[in-house]
C-alpha cells in the first residue's frame, strides 16, 4: 500500500514537471510538518501537516516588492506542489508558511517559516523543471511532555563544545 501511495505521488510530481518544462517553468514541491518539540528539526514525534497553506514569494535582490505570489495547500501527506511558469533569475524566491489547519500546531516563527528555492535554469543545477524545497514547520506553543527525553536521545551539546 505504501509503495502504491509513493508511486502515485512520484507520478503526480513527474506529470507536473513535464507540463512545467514545456512552458519553460518550474514545479516547486516540498513538505510541511509539525514540530511538537520546538527543536527546529524533525524528530520521531513530528507529524506531516495536511491542509496547510504555503506561498511561493519572489522579489528582486535589492527590493521588497513582490514579483510573484503563488499559493498551495498540502495534501494528506503534508506535500505541496506549485507550478511556476517563468524564470526568476534576478530574484530571491522562497516558500513561506501561511496557515495551519491544526490550532494545536499553528505557531509560525519568523525566519524559520521559509525555505529558499532557486527558480532559474541558469544556476548550474542540472535538474530540469522541479525544485525541492527543504521541509518547513509549524510549532506547538508548548512542547510535548516527552520532548525533553526525546531531545536527550540526540545527545545535543552546546555549539561551543562541538568542533
Amino acid at each position: 500500500m505504501v509503495a502504491l501511495v509513493a508511486a502515485v505521488a512520484v507520478a503526480a510530481v513527474l506529470a507536473g514537471v513535464a507540463s512545467a518544462e514545456k512552458a519553460g517553468g518550474f514545479v516547486v514541491t516540498g513538505r510541511v510538518y509539525c514540530d511538537p518539540c520546538r527543536a527546529g528539526f524533525e524528530t520521531n514525534v513530528s507529524k506531516n501537516v495536511a491542509g496547510a497553506t504555503v506561498e511561493v514569494v519572489c522579489r528582486p535582490f535589492e527590493a521588497n516588492k513582490e514579483t510573484l505570489k503563488a499559493e498551495a495547500t498540502t495534501d494528506d501527506f503534508g506535500w505541496y506542489k506549485l507550478e511556476i511558469d517563468q524564470d526568476h533569475q534576478e530574484e530571491i524566491c522562497e516558500v513561506v508558511l501561511k496557515k495551519s489547519p491544526d490550532p494545536a500546531c499553528a505557531e509560525i516563527e519568523e525566519l524559520r517559516d521559509r525555505a529558499r528555492v532557486p527558480l532559474t535554469s541558469n544556476n548550474g543545477i542540472k535538474q530540469q523543471g522541479v525544485r525541492y524545497a527543504n521541509p518547513i514547520a509549524f510549532f506547538r506553543k508548548d512542547p510535548l511532555k516527552e520532548c525533553g527525553a526525546i531531545l536527550q536521545q540526540y545527545d545535543l551539546k552546546d555549539a561551543s563544545d562541538t568542533p
